[in-house]
């Protein structure tokens, strides 16, 4: 069987040392090839990333005069691609050498599905970097229980037909230009009638280096994206807060993190404080833009 033509995009904003390493990694892929292409989005930067790209010939540089975010860099990255499947991971993971054809195996048993794989903390000695891919790990059990009938998977980590990807209208990176355009596109992608299957044999080595000020704001940020993506889900009929809000009160997320992770407990617990601070700063800078045109008007 013919391997499909895959575009990997790789958005990137100046972190030249990030790309480097994953540039490494998907240099070592174990696809064709003549079957791949990889593009790195630059959104905005200004850093020079030819060092960084120069190992790999099969890679492209396409440059975003400004920056908009991940999602409108991946987005970019989609417009330019020539690729039949879209696959997306970020600057600091590292993707196993069989990562796409985990992906590509996956995608070819279902028509209109999107492909998820696993992601794994490669920053052992990081513990902030390793409570948050705890998390996802939470999350990913929750949401993804059976691995045919999944329900999200986070961008870094992700493939899908290209002509699928246009036709859902690609992530909103208007509405969500720092975080949950993931959960939108995967929640946009089943509403319309598509699949998610979840590929744990797809790796990927997550590198995101976090100290105590990056956890935090990185779980504020999650949040302020949790209060978009709910109120988007509800003007479009697709869900409600409480149809999820069940997960952060499962009694078996924080059994499984006091057997196994009992060190990242009290982590655990900022992360909740964080998100839930993130979730109402935007639900109270939405209320206030509301009221606003109301005030100027009175």
């Amino acid at each position: 069987m013919t391997e499909p033509f895959v575009s990997v995009i790789v958005p990137t904003a100046d972190r030249p040392d990030e790309l480097r390493g994953c540039v490494a990694a998907l240099t070592a892929l174990d696809h064709p090839r003549e079957r791949i292409e990889v593009i790195v989005v630059d959104d905005g930067g200004s850093a020079d990333l030819g060092a960084a790209v120069a190992a790999n010939p099969r890679m492209r540089v396409v440059r975003r005069p400004e920056r908009g975010g991940p999602a409108a860099a991946r987005n970019t990255g989609a417009a330019a691609a020539g690729g039949d499947v879209l696959a997306f991971t970020d600057d600091d993971c590292r993707p196993d050498p069989g990562w796409l054809r985990a992906l590509t195996a996956e995608l070819a048993t279902t028509r209109r599905a999107a492909v998820g794989g696993r992601t794994i903390n490669a920053l052992a000695a990081n513990p902030y970097a390793g409570a948050s891919q705890h998390i996802q790990d939470l999350v990913y059990a929750h949401y993804n229980r059976n691995p045919a009938a999944a329900s999200f998977f986070a961008s870094n980590n992700l493939a899908l037909p290209r002509a699928d990807f246009l036709a859902i209208g690609g992530f909103d990176a208007r509405r969500f230009p720092f975080a949950s355009e993931d959960r939108d596109l995967c929640d946009r992608w089943l509403a319309s009638g598509r699949t998610l299957r979840y590929a744990p044999g797809a790796l990927v080595w997550h590198a995101h280096d976090l100290d105590l000020g990056g956890f935090t704001r990185q779980h504020v940020a999650y949040g302020r994206g949790a209060a978009r993506f709910h109120a988007a889900r509800a003007a479009r009929g697709t869900g409600r807060l409480r149809d999820t809000a069940t997960f952060h009160g499962d009694p078996s997320l924080w059994r499984e993190s006091l057997r196994h992770h009992r060190r990242t407990v009290p982590l655990l617990v900022l992360w909740q404080l964080a998100n839930a601070a993130g979730y109402a700063l935007e639900r109270g800078r939405r209320r206030t833009a509301v009221r606003s045109p109301q005030a100027s008007r009175g």
